[in-house]
């Protein structure tokens, strides 16, 4: 019998972890592990974490094992095709026999890219999209330390990419390949205390955009669910505090926990729409993974919520949110307003319109074909658009409640121009995800704004 036929994921996978090194001075061994190893030249991949002293102190560090250094420091945010193709070409050219990335998702992910490219022999990075396209597993070590307290690519076998070279551009794609996974992973809390505050909300919420997604998706893989489900409840309870006293060490400590949790869960139980969402908003605006993760994560909560009502509900207790004597509807309520609380005392924007700059903000209309940067003004068109490449991203088969275009892109529209409050009645979310659309527009304010009213077209202006 074809079991696909009854069952979407008959067979789980494990992929693997590696060898992972965690606690406070844990990135002090980074260079004896790489002598250990026996490595003799390694490449620094980084986005350039200049002021923080972490690269200079790495590289002594590394250098006083007996190993030596170049360094590629031009990685930027959402990692692009051709960062990974030069950090493979300094790679070649420096002779280095291993990498080490340095910082969050974005050097890690450029440095997996990177080793498989130097695998196939230089053969382009968006020729490895998608599940295992890797015909050669064996490439280069890689040491990933870790400096954030989100991502988690340092122990997961997932990669992201922005491709701005092909036909497909701007495409943000996924790969989740068995030859991307770390030698060895290195989180360090001390490391983490350096993020700016805004950097630890946005990781902070791409880490319980990892928990709730592998918790509540179509997956269920029993190893993983459990593990996803602690870390949410470890970022309720710590990431406030770390996000305004980052020199506390024990915040600091649980959110790097939390995060490599979160992140081993989603390596077999996969991801949903939520980070399908951030892809492709990535791919157009150039805006910060867990920035989108954090504007988005309610409402795709809400549009999940009547296919994993139960799942939700136990996200609330998760939560810390008292839920007894509820049915599991109003318990799953709970849990989107306590995500919508944790999101505005994080200072997490109320949508994109709204947010303002960051570091290393590069966000803007059009940004990847140099027309305008600031604040984000989408267009229907636009919003077509990364609905388009939604539903097309390898994390939305994951997602408990099938998506299709119309819905994809009233999420992106409710990103864009609407405030984070839940929308409590069942009308409105029948509205946004295609029933009900008088009782709805009441509901979402759209009534009394003339020709905008009509759902599917643009409101008359823009927060």
């Amino acid at each position: 019998m074809d079991l696909s036929r009854v069952l979407e994921f008959p067979v789980k996978e494990f992929f693997k972890q590696p060898r992972s090194l965690l606690g406070a001075g844990a990135y002090e061994n980074a260079g004896p592990e790489a002598a250990a190893m026996g490595l003799k030249h390694v490449l620094f991949v980084t986005t350039g974490l200049r002021g923080t002293g972490i690269i200079d102190e790495c590289k002594t560090n590394f250098e006083n094992a007996g190993v030596s250094v170049s360094v590629y420091d031009k990685v930027e945010t959402n990692p692009k095709d051709y960062n990974v193709m030069d950090a493979y070409k300094a790679f070649s050219e420096s002779e280095c026999d291993g990498f080490v990335s340095i910082g969050g998702g974005s050097p890690h992910d450029t440095t997996k890219g990177a080793r498989v490219v130097a695998a196939h022999d230089g053969r382009n990075i968006n020729e490895f999209q998608g599940v295992n396209a890797s015909e050669k597993l064996e490439n280069p070590p890689h040491i990933a330390i870790n400096t954030t307290v989100g991502t988690g690519s340092e122990t997961t076998p997932a990669a992201v990419i922005t491709d701005l070279s092909s036909e497909n551009a701007p495409h943000k794609w996924v790969a989740f390949d068995r030859a991307m996974t770390t030698t060895l992973a290195i989180n360090d809390p001390v490391l983490c205390m350096t993020q700016p505050p805004e950097y630890v909300a946005y990781t902070g919420f791409d880490t319980i955009a990892h928990g709730s997604e592998a918790y509540v998706g179509r997956v269920q893989h029993l190893s993983c669910t459990p593990v996803a489900l602690e870390a949410v409840r470890m970022v309720t309870e710590n990431l406030r505090e770390a996000t305004y006293n980052p020199k506390n060490f024990k915040a600091m400590e649980a959110m790097v926990w939390a995060q490599y949790m979160a992140a081993q869960a989603f390596s077999s139980a996969l991801l949903g729409i939520l980070h399908s969402l951030s892809h492709a908003v990535c791919a157009y605006y150039d805006i910060h993974h867990g920035l989108n993760n954090g504007i988005g994560i309610a409402r795709v909560w809400t549009y999940n919520q009547p296919a994993a009502v139960e799942k939700y509900a136990d996200i609330a207790t998760a939560m810390g949110e008292d839920t007894r004597g509820m049915n599991p509807v109003q318990a799953a309520d709970q849990a989107i307003d306590a995500v919508i609380r944790l999101a505005k005392d994080c200072g997490i924007p109320e949508n994109w319109g709204q947010v303002s700059e960051y570091p290393k903000t590069r966000m803007g209309k059009g940004w990847y074909e140099n027309k305008s940067s600031g604040p984000i003004q989408s267009d229907d068109e636009e919003l077509q658009k990364m609905a388009e490449h939604m539903m097309n991203d390898l994390c939305t088969p994951g997602n408990p409640r099938d998506l299709t275009v119309d819905g994809a892109k009233e999420i992106l529209r409710d990103c864009m121009y609407d405030g984070m409050e839940r929308k409590t009645s069942n009308g409105y979310r029948q509205n946004i995800w295609g029933a009900a659309p008088a009782m709805g527009r009441r509901l979402h304010g759209y009534e009394g704004r003339g020709e905008s009213a009509s759902v599917g077209r643009e409101p008359a202006s823009t927060p």
